[in-house]
């Protein structure tokens, strides 16, 4: 008994391929975003390193949507299905 075939289309891999890349970078930068926000509430840090940092997330946040849009994706196309656990990415920011 032969098995069956899978029928792989190149444009629709790269697609998931670029997805999953985007999710993962979307994952690490809402996990830098949390961990700027307790930083400036623990006052740990100078009003300078504060202004520094929210215009690299800013940067960061459009440099996500210009990708996004770059591969016909939207920021809702982005997470992983982790069965039980939910999704990898909260539809509400954190």
């Amino acid at each position: 008994m032969n098995a069956p075939r899978v029928n792989v289309d190149p444009d629709h891999a790269a697609r998931d391929l670029v997805s999953l890349v985007l999710t993962l970078v979307e994952l690490l930068r809402q996990l830098m975003e949390r961990q700027a926000i307790r930083r400036i509430d623990e006052g740990g840090l100078t009003e300078d390193q504060e202004e520094a940092l929210g215009t690299a997330l800013m940067m960061l946040d459009r440099t996500m949507t210009e990708l996004c849009e770059h591969h016909g994706l939207s920021r809702s196309d982005l997470g992983l299905d982790l069965g039980p656990l939910g999704p990898l990415l909260a539809d509400t920011e954190w």
